[in-house]
């Protein structure tokens, strides 16, 4: 739970709320929805092959069940340059929270996130990132509580809350275009079920159900994920939701600072340090996971190092985590935008793979090649020309290579 909700919720998902209202409660429905439905189904076969492959990366771990050593190079270097994309947003939700909480510099935030996240994962590995993550989930909840709990108080009561968001001119609307049919409106909606499906596609969030002991701890531990899940992203949407009636619609502002400024608002100099502890453990929960699934991408994945050598490992992660701060140094644009452009992408590439697996199919890189490019070229034109933009974009080109794979890979696995 901590893994999935990033930086990109304190910073992103605030800032999206703000600016759209009630409409954006479409993206934390479809989210968990999709994300629910596809583990249940997929789950029964996906996670057994962790258990049973002796493989200790995502890419490895479906590359072996494909039995296709050139989809887990296919895995790893997609997954190495997305990842480290995402892993770059998350320390520029480091950067703008120092910014306003401290008045520092955007770098400064960044290098303080960076050095702290290096620090812990070359010190324990994957074994330190799931303990501290366990920790940081437990910050992460009290903060989004403290806010959501003291800024309904502060403005008095709920219904006061409810009263004030009326009076915003579309603020409570269910859908964020009205001049469209209600039919393409409820598309819009449910378009966001697409972005939870690609919970399969995430090697950081997925190694750490194939990290289980066994399937009857794998319901367990779904249970934990679950619950946090929804108390964590309903707080967070109330949170997005309130930072409107606290801060107004200032032109010009960076919506991403909405919770920051909110909690400024709200708390004495102790408690604001809690929920800055808060949005530093969402961030490096996430940023340390994707800096070792990157390390393990080169180390293992492409350089095929299989025996464990702690220095060569070391070198490897301190590499990628400066790529990653660098990244973030250099394009300080939205979370937001950052985290769902990596995540759609991630995600409409590998989980019609994970699909065609679970069906039974074949794995033919070339089909797995040429649909990859197809569906890419489609994701960048409809942005491009701003098609359908209601939809979740990632929605048509994952029904493409769908679409594709089971045509081509049946017929190829007829023929074998």
């Amino acid at each position: 739970m901590a893994t999935n909700n990033s930086g990109y919720m304190f910073i992103g998902l605030i800032g999206f709320t703000y600016v759209q209202g009630l409409s954006s409660i479409w993206l934390m429905l479809g989210w968990i929805i999709g994300d629910f439905l596809v583990t249940q189904i997929v789950f029964t076969k996906l996670i057994p092959q962790g258990l049973k492959s002796n493989k200790v990366t995502y890419a490895s771990i479906i590359g072996n069940w494909s039995n296709n050593r050139w989809l887990t190079k296919f895995i790893a270097t997609l997954s190495f340059l997305f990842l480290i994309i995402y892993a770059s947003a998350q320390f520029a939700a480091s950067g703008k929270t120092l910014m306003v909480i401290m008045q520092w510099e955007f770098y400064s935030g960044v290098l303080v996130g960076g050095i702290i996240v290096i620090f812990y994962s070359l010190a324990g590995g994957i074994r330190a990132s799931i303990w501290t993550d366990a920790a940081q989930s437990i910050v992460m909840l009290i903060a989004m509580a403290m806010l959501a709990w003291f800024g309904v108080n502060q403005l008095g009561g709920l219904s006061k809350v409810m009263t004030a968001w009326t009076e915003i001119d579309g603020y409570l609307s269910l859908f964020e275009t009205n001049h469209t049919s209600q039919l393409y409106q409820w598309l819009s909606g449910l378009s966001w079920v697409v972005a939870g499906i690609f919970v399969i596609a995430q090697p950081h969030i997925m190694i750490r159900f194939f990290a289980v002991k066994n399937l009857q701890v794998l319901k367990q531990s779904r249970i934990y994920y679950y619950s946090g899940f929804i108390i964590f992203y309903g707080l967070a949407f109330l949170v997005g939701m309130l930072s409107r009636l606290y801060l107004g619609d200032i032109g010009g502002f960076d919506p991403e600072l909405a919770l920051p400024t909110m909690a400024q608002m709200l708390f004495n100099p102790f408690l604001l340090g809690m929920i800055v502890a808060g949005i530093f453990a969402a961030t490096m929960s996430t940023a340390d996971s994707l800096i070792i699934n990157c390390s393990g991408n080169i180390s293992h994945d492409l350089l095929g190092i299989n025996t464990f050598s702690k220095k060569i490992i070391k070198t490897i992660t301190l590499g990628v985590s400066l790529f990653a701060i660098g990244l973030a140094l250099v394009n300080s644009s939205s979370v937001f935008s950052v985290v769902v452009f990596s995540w759609t992408i991630i995600g409409y590439l590998f989980t019609p793979i994970i699909l065609m697996l679970f069906f039974g199919k074949t794995i033919k890189m070339k089909h797995v090649l040429i649909t990859s490019l197809l569906a890419s070229l489609l994701f960048y034109w409809m942005n491009y020309f701003n098609y359908y933009e209601a939809i979740y974009a990632g929605v048509f080109p994952f029904l493409f290579s769908s679409i594709y794979l089971s045509i081509f890979l049946k017929k190829n696995s007829d023929s074998s």
